[in-house]
């Protein structure tokens, strides 16, 4: 057997350069960069290896936060619906802990990125080593145990020919449309540094498949059987329609059958908002329009969602006796809800049933409810997005920041945001105009996600625009990558709504009754010694400029389109300013379950309860 002698980091690199994944014909690189920061746990073995070996088939480039770094790396795959994948390296210790936040936004969005923390040493010689955990009942823990609830894939190399398996398991489970979300493979530092003689056919090139399986033609009957029968069907349409690349099959199966749609977070896009079958947005975040076919539906059919609690508003919004049909490639999802369950590609399967269903529509009455639910939508979504309409002598609302956007950024321009009370809004207002301008990750919810998350779709689509929608809190927590996409030359537009904290849990506090308490940015007073003196006077337009990026203030209308106009000029990132004032709160259409206490002495959290209480009474279970 022909072998190569290559240290165990070298090895690695070679490796990756020759993975790759292919569907519909087309081969894609899995691993198409790497991303990392170093210490004493990689520099001298990944490191040294990816100066020497990986060039243009493995780009480097160098992140500012070890988090952000894997956000980046899961924007930059979900962009590419998952047929592609940065790897993320990092130093043993606080570096690899760092990323475990980014490891659980991966595995719950089931987005592929390829993990590659240091280690202590293999050897136990130098231990305790510096930042290694002393764990009394094994010496074999590390930190890096922490990944593994949070990965689909963990492994820890102690001996080089040990990357003989793990390898090409941990790509199997990256390619796989059904397992994939973080792999971790933990690199104890003196292994990474360690040659071994490698079989050369280990480098050579592999191509893992992404099927198309198509559905069982006997549970393909009988779900297109329910359909027929159904009077009032409803089809909520996940991410997984995105990452089958299945826009094109759902449109002409609402096109032939009539059957509305309501998108998840993740889904939205999937059919555009002025479709006369997309209804918007579906559940708690939701649309008056969706919820309420949604409410009405004797049907309900679901495509590529995993049915998170936003999603389904928490158990209370189908009707009591409602059937689900459920399309999904992971078989965990396809028996959610009691669901028929149809075991197949997204795109395949959409195919297989608008087939299954030639010459069947749903009926005029219906197609009539449809939409007269839409044109009360329209009517209702123009007032609160023009509510106030910049009112003489204030500062703009969040959902007219909003609208502003909607109507002046590109329809191929991309926008990223996640957590507090912006992907809410955006998943009720946003009307989308192209298939991939909402980028969402509220899978996680995971503040500080935005601004990396922004440079990955950059990084993914360099020919789009992409902005990134932003709070103040999230922008404080995690902003440092805004540095890297100035030093990569990868310009990514920041508009940062700054309404003075975390003023989406503010306002779930006081809805559940409490007092305002630890979510304003205020100064803490000298006599009561709380934090409810004045605001803080936050400069972000002057940080973002010492950063390297360009920055405007906009706090009308008219300030806000001419700094969108003039940020589209610039050659390198912007950041727009706007400091908002909170407006009156946006109609719920739809139930979301969150507690509050059942003991209290405060008279709005009491009162608060008893309407969670009956509210709850209409919550269901399925099995």
């Amino acid at each position: 057997m022909s072998t190569v002698r290559l240290s165990v980091a070298a090895s690695i690199v070679e490796f990756l350069k020759k993975q790759f994944v292919a569907r519909d014909g087309e081969k894609h690189r899995l691993i198409r960069a790497v991303g990392g920061i170093f210490g004493h746990g990689n520099v001298a073995g990944l490191g040294q290896a990816l100066e020497e070996l990986g060039g243009d088939e493995l780009p480097f480039y160098q992140p500012k936060n070890e988090q952000g770094m894997v956000h980046t790396a899961i924007a930059y795959a979900k962009t590419h619906d998952r047929l592609g994948a940065i790897a993320c390296t990092t130093s043993v210790g606080p570096g690899a802990t760092n990323m475990i936040t980014g490891a659980a936004t991966a595995t719950i969005n089931r987005l592929p990125v390829l993990l590659l923390p240091g280690d202590v040493f293999a050897t136990r010689i130098p231990a305790p080593v510096l930042q290694q955990l002393e764990y009394g009942p094994s010496m074999d823990v590390s930190v890096n145990d922490c990944f593994r609830p949070v990965s689909r894939y963990w492994d820890r190399i102690n001996r080089p020919e040990q990357l003989l398996r793990a390898l090409p398991e941990a790509m199997r489970v990256l390619a796989s449309p059904v397992e994939t979300g973080a792999v971790t493979i933990c690199l104890p530092q003196d292994v990474q540094a360690e040659a071994w003689d490698f079989p050369c056919s280990f480098f050579e090139e592999r191509v893992y498949q992404v099927a198309r399986p198509s559905v069982d033609p006997e549970s393909l009957g009988e779900a297109a059987g329910r359909i027929r029968a159904a009077r009032r069907p409803f089809l909520i349409a996940g991410g997984g329609v995105h990452y089958s690349d299945a826009t094109a099959a759902l449109e002409r199966f609402v096109e032939n059958t009539g059957i509305p749609v309501g998108v998840t977070q993740a889904g939205k896009g999937a059919l555009l908002d002025d479709h006369p079958g997309c209804t918007g947005g579906v559940g708690a975040t939701g649309t008056l329009a969706a919820n309420e076919l949604a409410r009405e539906a004797d049907l309900v059919i679901l495509v590529g969602t995993r049915l998170s609690d936003f999603t389904t508003a928490s158990k209370t919004l189908f009707a009591e006796d409602a059937a689900f049909v459920s399309l999904q490639i992971d078989p965990h999802d396809a028996g959610k809800h009691g669901a028929h369950p149809l075991l197949g590609d997204a795109r395949v399967g959409l195919e297989q049933l608008t087939d299954a269903l030639a010459g069947h529509r749903v009926s005029e009455e219906y197609d009539r409810e449809i939409s007269s639910a839409k044109q009360r939508w329209d009517a209702a979504h123009r007032v609160i997005v023009r509510s106030g309409s910049n009112g003489e002598g204030r500062r703009l609302w969040p959902v007219e920041v909003i609208r502003i956007l909607n109507e002046h950024v590109e329809p191929d321009a991309t926008i990223v945001h996640a957590a507090g009370g912006l992907p809410g809004d955006l998943h009720k207002l946003w009307r989308c105009r192209s298939a991939r301008d909402y980028h969402s990750e509220y899978g996680y919810s995971c503040m500080g996600y935005e601004i990396a998350g922004a440079l990955g779709v950059k990084m993914a689509r360099p020919e789009r625009d992409v902005y990134a929608l932003v709070g103040d809190g999230s922008y404080l927590m995690l902003h440092s990558e805004l540095v890297t996409s100035v030093q990569e030359g990868r310009k990514i537009t920041i508009v940062l709504i700054d309404n003075g904290g975390y003023q989406c849990i503010h306002g779930l506090q006081r809805h559940c009754g409490g007092r305002s308490f630890g979510n304003e940015f205020r100064r803490r007073t000298a006599i009561v010694g709380d934090l409810s003196g004045d605001f803080l006077s936050i400069d972000y337009a002057a940080n973002a400029a010492s950063l390297g990026a360009a920055s405007f203030h906009a706090e009308t209308e008219a300030e806000l389109i001419e700094a969108l106009d003039a940020a589209r000029s610039e050659t390198k990132s912007v950041l727009i300013h706007v400091p908002v004032e909170t407006g009156p709160p946006i109609p719920s259409y739809a139930w979301w379950d969150v507690p509050m206490a059942d003991a209290s002495n405060v008279p709005g959290v009491r009162k608060a309860r008893e309407a969670y209480l009956a509210a709850r009474a209409d919550q269901r279970y399925y099995y």
